[in-house]
């Protein structure tokens, strides 16, 4: 996409906006909204923010690629449509999933049956209004988004989120005395591509107009030992697009590039950059699990804080922000990490814009997606999920595997609590998986306010503990350590489900009682004639008769 298309946008959003080409013709006195109005709306809306180009109908056709199949497994409204909640979960989802991208409004539900919608998205608010406007629609109206709609409103989301890397990129060229006009040589744009890496590291922290500052900063922490991966990154993006454009250069010329250009590199880097700084989370995963001796995915609070200044990581974090965000396990007498808690936990992310922050992959989505893949259901009965779960294997879990006793009749009281099936997308279901899968998924910790899941809660408190005050955690919790045994799988009773509209579990229930009502009256009406029968005499009655059930 061109950078004369990113400006027209915003412009754009304003005229349809002003036109009130949506808002107009939903808010008239006594008038019906048909499916077919909401659904223009939308679209509408949503194709006002992409370009209709074909890089954005290629785009639109890998996130559907991603995403149908857990669409296909989500609860759905009696049109086939997902209700506000199935449609945060599959956006959160998504984005967590392909980006590790925490956006403002679609924090962590923190397993509250209260949840914020796509709607309520920052970006989404300020940056496309007649989105949110026809959403609040499709809300109103009970209609629900088909695959199409949501599909479509990934990539606008999407497309808006990369095009806050457009302040950072004019910032970056002007740090290095770059003009945007023109063309200028490979080595300059490895300048510029650095500069952007690093302001888009400091997010909202970062100085958009000192030049000295910049540089300053820039020449400190290039001695630092991981700068050269930065850069290799930003090479190796500059490589990709080089080889996208081989066949209209000419290779007999060092190549050149327009501010275009650069953005289009961005894109890539925007796009690929909560993959590529997922590597680190990764190598503190494998020298967190070197601390857990036990391999049950938990390491003894002591040996948590006890690690020497020379080591790689030091773990810092209070015990206070351990238990808020659910990474601290006191259900025995050693407190203990979780470490799948801690990994996602909000002081890994990084606050990249005042609209989102890139924080760890979602590993446990993964094994979620492959279930759904398989179940193309909101529900499954507990033989089935042992049965494909045994056959899952994640960055530390081999399959095919038997899981133990204690794990299968677990997953059969959850059915047994929820009428027979067990919910993909509720609470207990995620406990499960985390014992299933203890170093890939979070225990599903009950907060009292979710956004304590998020890093601008953190932003402003001290969450770091002091080297002395970790020491001397350390040895106090070393000592309580030393009379502990291995205690069973203490399992919680409380139920969330994620994705279930409140009024949607209502209409089951009433259906349900329904059900029992007519079967009743109809079981009464036979226990009448039978007596009726029976009083007739036995040799009155007939060897074929059948009670009309």
């Amino acid at each position: 996409m061109s950078f004369v298309g990113r400006s027209f946008v915003v412009a754009s959003l304003v005229a349809l906006c002003r036109a009130g080409s949506i808002r107009g013709s939903s808010r008239e006195e006594g008038r019906t909204i048909s499916v077919e109005e909401v659904q223009a709306g939308l679209q509408a809306a949503m194709q006002t923010v992409l370009d209709g180009d074909d890089d954005s109908r290629m785009r639109s056709a890998r996130i559907e690629e991603r995403v149908w199949q857990t669409f296909q497994a989500l609860p759905k409204n009696d049109v086939g449509r997902l209700t506000p909640r199935g449609v945060r979960y599959l956006v959160h989802n998504y984005f967590m999933k392909e980006h590790g991208w925490l956006i403002q409004g679609l924090d962590p539900h923190g397993n509250q049956a209260n949840v914020s919608e796509v709607h309520e998205v920052s970006i989404l608010r300020d940056k496309a209004p007649a989105l949110v406007e026809s959403l609040l629609e499709a809300r109103r109206s009970n209609h629900g988004l088909a695959l199409t709609d949501i599909v479509t409103m990934i990539a606008a989301l999407e497309r808006l989120i990369f095009d806050e890397s457009l302040a950072l990129l004019r910032a970056a060229y002007a740090f290095n005395d770059v003009s945007m006009f023109g063309e200028v040589e490979q080595s300059r744009v490895h300048d510029v591509l650095t500069s952007y890496l690093l302001l888009f590291q400091l997010g909202s922290k970062g100085n958009l107009s000192d030049a000295r500052l910049h540089r300053a900063l820039k020449a400190r922490v290039s001695r630092r030992d991981d700068w050269p991966t930065v850069v290799d990154f930003q090479k190796d993006a500059v490589m990709n697009f080089n080889y996208a454009k081989k066949d209209t250069s000419n290779p007999f010329v060092e190549p050149r590039y327009t501010f275009e250009d650069t953005l289009d590199i961005v894109e890539e880097l925007a796009h690929g950059y909560g993959k590529w700084q997922n590597m680190e989370c990764q190598q503190m995963k494998a020298d967190l699990m070197d601390l857990d001796a036990d391999g049950d995915g938990r390491i003894p609070l002591g040996k948590f804080y006890g690690r020497v200044d020379t080591t790689k990581y030091q773990f810092t974090e209070s015990m206070r922000y351990l238990q808020e965000v659910g990474a601290l396990d006191e259900t025995g007498t050693e407190k203990k990490v979780r470490i799948a808690n801690y990994l996602q936990g909000p002081s890994n992310c990084i606050a990249s814009s005042t609209y989102y922050s890139v924080c760890c992959l979602s590993e446990c989505e993964g094994v979620l997606n492959d279930l759904e893949v398989k179940i193309q259901a909101p529900t499954a009965e507990p033989m089935q999920l042992l049965r494909l779960v045994g056959n899952i294997s994640s960055s530390t879990v081999d399959a095919p595997r038997q899981l133990p006793l204690a794990m299968s009749e677990r997953l059969h009281k959850i059915a047994a609590q929820n009428g027979g099936e067990v919910p993909l997308h509720g609470r207990l279901f995620s406990e499960w998986l985390h014992f299933a899968f203890p170093n890939e998924c979070p225990y599903p910790h009950m907060v009292e306010e979710a956004k304590t899941l998020t890093p601008s809660h953190w932003m402003d408190k001290k969450v770091a503990l002091e080297p002395e005050r970790r020491y001397a955690l350390a040895s106090a919790a070393l000592e309580e350590s030393e009379s502990t045994t291995v205690a069973d799988i203490a399992w919680a009773s409380e139920e969330v489900l994620h994705v279930q509209e409140p009024q949607l579990i209502k209409s089951n229930i009433f259906r349900t009682m329904m059900q029992v009502a007519v079967l009743l009256t109809v079981m009464r009406a036979a226990a009448s004639n039978w007596k009726t029968l029976r009083s007739m005499g036995a040799d009155s009655m007939k060897k074929d008769y059948q009670l009309p059930l």
